[in-house]
């Protein structure tokens, strides 16, 4: 009997505890669902990525809102911040939107990455979902902020960081107006062949550096002896240090003061000093309409109503970067001054038409000049730095779009840096 009994109580124990099992197996498999850490959720998860839309909905225009992150305020009525808000009210009236649809922020320091993500966390909070942030110094924050919000859509100008889903980055040719303004330059500088350069940087930053060289060359174009001498401020906004780079320029005995900076400050000190000048961003004639003879310019409502449209298209992703020239209308010279040599406009047509049919581009292996009688002459010859390195061989293809974004460091020969 106490075998029976004690048969029976093992059989109970067994039992009772392949019940246990069975309910902590239960209990675990529960866990895993509910706390994500078990492998059937991460298989659940892998799902849920492969789902993620490779490319960023459409927003309908009626709930299209668009922050703006200006470095400077439009309100100057001249140079860059005025100019991209120039483009900001074509894209609005391109596409009828209304003001209540637009949000700006002026005068956000670019070195200051408090300052910018405050600024765009405020349009954020605001409502937008598409946001431009046109400095370069904004590119950073922005690149960090569209991993935080992917629901929202970040375009920033004059950088190269960009993911293929919510943040883009966009930029133009301005190298070749820049080319075209050198013309009027040149032609100008007659008596020493000496011509001033204001520029933000120089050989730190492909964007400058590239408008520089272009510029030189296109002064060289029709001055071939030419030496453009350029200031660099190493800052994209300093009113006061433009105006004594300028001056210092001046002294040097330039005949002709061409920039790459935010105001007309440059071109107010030439008009003074009694030479004459090439602006930048916007026609700078009326500031200084004694000195001003053109200025390279962009026209960024083409940009930013391609952009919105295609926001409201879906196709933002698909999009991607953009980096329009003289071609897309993008950029431009401002309308010549009557400061300007006869015969100038003749010559800056003949050098655009090329451009714009792809025939030639600025930094290649060819080299213009114009015979006596004005006609356009093509020459193949190296492209050299000024340490007497060549960087495109004689009739070589221009440089590669990503030298000119990126890895520009070097000045054509005929560039003196001060």
């Amino acid at each position: 009997m106490k075998k029976l009994l004690s048969l029976l109580l093992v059989i109970c124990l067994v039992a009772s505890m392949t019940m246990l099992v069975s309910c902590g197996d239960k209990d675990n498999d529960n866990g895993k669902d509910n706390t994500g850490d078990g492998d059937n959720n991460k298989g659940k998860n892998n799902e849920k990525d492969d789902e993620k839309p490779t490319s960023f909905p459409a927003i309908s225009k009626e709930n299209l809102k668009i922050g703006v992150i200006h470095i400077g305020d439009p309100a100057d009525g001249s140079g860059y911040s005025y100019t991209h808000d120039l483009g900001i009210q074509g894209m609005q009236r391109n596409l009828g939107l209304s003001d209540n649809q637009i949000v700006r922020k002026l005068n956000v320091d670019d070195g200051d990455t408090t300052a910018i993500r405050t600024a765009i966390e405020e349009c954020i909070t605001d409502g937008c979902n598409l946001i431009f942030g046109t400095s370069y110094g904004y590119m950073q924050p922005m690149n960090d902020l569209a991993k935080q919000f992917p629901e929202v859509l970040f375009s920033h100008g004059t950088g190269y960081m960009s993911n293929d889903y919510n943040f883009n980055n966009y930029f133009g040719r301005i190298y070749q107006a820049r080319y075209l303004a050198g013309i009027a330059a040149g032609l100008k500088a007659t008596q020493g062949g000496k011509v001033g350069y204001v520029s933000a940087y120089g050989t730190e930053l492909a964007e400058t550096c590239s408008g520089i060289n272009a510029f030189a060359l296109g002064v060289q174009s029709v001055n071939p002896t030419a030496v453009v001498y350029v200031k660099s401020l190493s800052s994209w906004y300093d009113p006061g240090m433009e105006t004594a780079c300028a001056n210092s320029l001046i002294d040097m005995g330039c005949e002709v003061i061409a920039q790459h900076c935010d105001t007309a400050n440059p071109q107010i000190a030439a008009q003074t000093n009694g030479v004459f000048g090439c602006g930048y961003n916007s026609n700078m004639t009326p500031q200084a309409p004694n000195a001003h003879l053109t200025a390279p310019i962009w026209n960024w409502d083409v940009y930013y109503t391609t952009a919105a449209q295609a926001a409201i298209d879906g196709k933002f992703s698909e999009m991607g970067n953009y980096y329009g020239g003289l071609k897309e209308g993008f950029v431009d010279v401002s309308p010549l001054s009557d400061n300007c040599v006869e015969g100038t406009q003749d010559k800056i047509d003949a050098v655009k038409a090329l451009i714009i049919t792809g025939e030639w581009d600025v930094f290649s292996g060819v080299k213009l000049s114009f015979d006596e009688n004005g006609a356009l002459v093509k020459t193949d010859a190296d492209l050299k730095d000024n340490q007497g390195k060549v960087i495109v061989a004689t009739g070589g293809a221009s440089v590669a779009d990503s030298v000119l974004q990126g890895s520009m460091n070097y000045f054509v020969a005929g560039v003196d840096l001060k």
